[in-house]
């Protein structure tokens, strides 16, 4: 049938065709490809002219790395999270199905086993289909050319390069076809193949035909079928277009048209090809997760990464080690354990809700690894707030998680029970703690070169008071009992054994007002913040016997080979003598038992050996419980915090978990939530106990204290220093010595006591005490029960009742 009139091209139209024709014909390379080509010259542009220009362009593409997603691993391989910029998982041609490969070759490329960079049939009719059309509708590209622009976008960093790897010009072209002539030469056809379908994009954020596989069938690439191949197959031409999730009914047309391809190739019958056309696409998408959000343990993936991210072993920057991490393909893993992370997450659930104005945090730590294994907060990962959601890891330091932590109350406490265990102090000394007591700050020394401390400190002890050990005094963490002895250890050494232990101290002075300062006598209340996984660290530090070992998520790295990248060794270093942590164990294991604030008002009892320390700060603005055995510590905390996150607000007066709060303690708010936690699997640790200390550590050796009764208090610390004692001052007391001279000692002077123990001394007002009325009960005033030193010996202070708990670190 002759073509209407109307519809004939022009001759003029028809030579413009032709010169189209020839002119890219010949700078498409033809020449350089070794074809000749007869009316090269109509244009005027001799062979070695094309083919001078052909040697100006780079002889070949250098091809990086595809970007790959990583896998973060958990301890027993276990994937909790995957990281990708593109999410693509390479596979070798072997591990695609046949059916798939054929689909591919049949409508993006027939000939391309039989052509070489430059499929000329499919270049000049795509060509003259164009021209024709004034404008591109059909593509003439081979596979190769595909694959070379794919890579050229991919590896492009810049808009710029961007933009020239996808401009629709005949000069992407030329630079197309030298790389392609050059992949031609220097690789197979089946190389090719394979980085074309592992580079090419399949739609909905899927790059490579292993991702595109599992995400819209969730089969392998190796398993795919005709009728999943070719709607794969149809995507890469239009992946945005012909989306399934998105244009279904676009999908299904165009993957019939790829069926009719093949059977018109006879790589399938046409039989085939018809019945398969019948069904539908038979998608069982799995939706991409990628990053910590989709995580089985958000928060503890977001710390592995954060910590990733500034380890030099992955990267010179911080840019260098997130492109690794995004593209790199790595694998991933991770010290985290599941039954602990089940454990800690549902302990945090069931004590405080995410809606609530508080937030419930929990860290695990392995003794003597340093080990991570879990990580778990109450308030979930997300955006919403309104849904009680963020992205402030609370469980971890403010520079991996962007907490600025709370203040972490009598938890200090044991780093001045270890600095009093260095000084020899016996755990058999006995210190007389009234309920409440004012403490010039000058008697508290601090570190040498620094300036003194200035003031007065006015404590109060909300729990007990009286005589009592280093073993009492911590069962009860009595704040007037820790005063005074922080008064004999001085405030450096404690600080220094805090940061030691890895508690992140970075602010000892504050600010130029001295606000905020960490280093002051309040250290031992735990006025500096904390988190979790720092105060886990510190007590799983206790539990090895003095090694500390750096927090650590990660054990080993492998690059997208499977080869061993880096392999992480834990980092760990003797920060306290064995005995002092023994010391320190069979102290702090007495919370833990019959007597202590955890065991009785926390039910925190383990069927293991176990040991622990509360905390509760001013206001109850937040407490913790910090325990653990010789294999595992954990670190609870519950601190009221308003939505936004970052500000501190009292607990009490709120419901929390459901229920009303009245008043708050770390022993029976945040004990029942640490229990819940190590209860659950307390079963699977080792029934093994701590090393008991040595002898001397307890009772130390017993020495005389001298009578210095009357004597000057200079003098009379002098000669207590010179036995063997340490000295502090008690306050003065009624006492008919002179004002001002030592009243009495406790422990008494003549008595035995071990060596390295604290004396107190109490100086005389110089006014005697009136005698006692008969038949009357001693209310604690302090009527003959004090030791005299040598002296008159009326008059040790009593036992008043319990104080109200002024200031940070209530105790119970």
């Amino acid at each position: 049938m002759s073509v209407p009139r109307d519809e004939r091209l022009s001759g003029a139209r028809v030579a413009s065709h032709l010169l189209v024709m020839v002119a890219v014909a010949a700078v498409m390379g033809v020449i350089a490809a070794g074809l000749a080509i007869p009316f090269a010259g109509v244009l005027g542009v001799g062979a070695r002219q094309v083919a001078e220009a052909m040697d100006d362009l780079p002889a070949e593409l250098q091809t990086d790395p595809l970007p790959q997603k990583t896998k973060l691993l958990d301890a027993d391989g276990n994937t909790i999270a995957t990281i990708y910029d593109e999410n693509r998982v390479n596979v070798a041609l072997s591990q695609v199905s046949r059916i798939m490969v054929k689909s591919i070759v049949a409508i993006e490329d027939y000939r391309y086993y039989e052509h070489g960079a430059l499929d000329l049939k499919g270049t000049l009719r795509a060509l003259i289909t164009n021209q024709a059309n004034s404008g591109v509708v059909q593509g003439g590209s081979s596979i190769t050319q595909q694959m070379v622009k794919m890579t050229l976008l991919t590896q492009a960093d810049t808009k710029a390069e961007r933009r020239a790897a996808t401009d629709d010009t005949y000069a992407r072209k030329l630079r197309e076809l030298r790389y392609a002539i050059a992949f031609e030469q220097k690789y197979s056809k089946d190389w090719i193949l394979e980085r074309y379908l592992n580079i090419a994009y399949f739609g909905d954020g899927t790059y490579g035909v292993q991702s595109a596989a599992r995400h819209y069938f969730d089969v392998n690439a190796k398993e795919l079928n005709l009728r999943q191949s070719a709607m794969l197959a149809g995507l890469v031409k239009n992946p945005t277009g012909y989306d399934p999730t998105n244009s279904p009914d676009k999908a299904l047309a165009r993957r019939n048209i790829v069926l009719d391809r093949m059977a018109e190739l006879n790589v399938i019958s046409r039989e085939k090809a018809a019945k398969t056309k019948e069904t539908d696409l038979g998608l069982d998408v799995k939706a991409a997760k990628n990053g910590c959000l989709y995580s089985r343990a958000p928060f503890f993936c977001d710390y592995a990464v954060s910590w990733l991210l500034q380890n030099p072993a992955l990267g010179d920057t911080v840019e260098e080690r997130r492109k690794l991490l995004k593209t790199g393909g790595l694998t991933i893993k991770t010290t985290l354990d599941l039954d602990d992370q089940n454990a800690a997450d549902n302990a945090v659930a069931n004590h405080v809700y995410k809606q609530d104005q508080a937030v419930g945090a929990l860290a695990m730590v392995t003794p003597g690894s340093g080990a991570v294994t879990a990580l778990a907060q109450s308030r979930p990962m997300g955006r919403s707030e309104a849904a009680g959601q963020t992205f402030l890891n609370y469980t971890v330091p403010t520079r991996y998680g962007g907490s600025a932590g709370f203040q972490a109350g009598s938890t200090f406490k044991p780093f001045v029970l270890a600095a009093a265990v260095n000084d020899h102090i016996p755990l058999s000394t006995t210190l007389n703690p009234p309920a409440e007591m004012s403490i010039p700050q000058e008697e508290f020394a601090n570190c040498e070169g620094e300036p003194g401390f200035v003031g007065t400190w006015d404590v109060a002890t909300s729990t007990t008071s009286g005589t009592m050990d280093i073993y009492r005094g911590t069962q009860t963490s009595s704040n007037t009992f820790y005063a005074m002895l922080e008064r004999e250890t001085g405030v450096c050494d404690p600080y220094k054994i805090a940061k030691s232990l890895g508690v992140d101290l970075t602010n000892p002075r504050g600010d130029e007002h001295g606000f905020g300062a960490e280093r002051v006598p309040t250290f031992t209340l735990g006025v500096a913040n904390a988190s979790p996984l720092e105060m886990a660290e510190a007590y799983a530090t206790f539990a090895a016997r003095g090694l500390h070992c750096d927090s650590q998520p990660v054990t080993d790295i492998a690059d997208a080979d499977g080869n061993e990248l880096k392999h992480f060794l834990p980092s760990c270093d003797q920060a306290l003598p064995q005995a002092t942590a023994d010391a320190v164990n069979d102290v702090l294991r007495g919370v833990q038992e019959p007597g202590g604030f955890g065991y009785d008002n926390g039910q925190t009892g383990l069927v293991v050996p176990s040991a622990a320390k509360t905390g509760t700060t001013q206001d109850g603005k937040s407490v913790w419980y910090v325990g653990y055995t010789p294999q595992l510590a954990a670190a609870a905390m519950i601190a009221g915090a308003s939505k936004e996150g970052q500000r501190p607000i009292g607990l009490a007066g709120q419901t929390i978990g459901g229920e009303y709060i009245w008043e708050v303690s770390g022993s029976g708010f945040a004990g029942p939530m640490w229990a819940q936690a190590m209860q659950a699997v307390d079963d699977s640790l080792d029934d093994e106990d701590f090393v008991a200390p040595a002898l001397s550590a307890i009772e130390g050796e017993p020495t005389l204290v001298p009578s210095v009764s009357g004597m000057s208090v200079s003098e009379a610390e002098a000669a207590l220093e010179a036995a063997g004692f340490n000295a502090i001052q008690g306050g003065a007391v009624a006492s008919g010595n002179p004002a001002g001279t030592v009243a009495y000692t406790s422990p008494s002077g003549g008595s035995y006591v071990p060596e390295g123990s604290i004396i107190t001394v109490y100086t005389s007002t110089g006014v005697a005490p009136p005698p006692d009325k008969p038949d009357k009960p001693d209310n604690g005033g302090g009527n003959g029960g004090g030791p005299g030193g040598g002296g008159p010996g009326n008059g040790g202070p009593g036992n008043g009742g319990p104080g109200n708990g002024n200031g940070p670190g209530g105790g119970r």
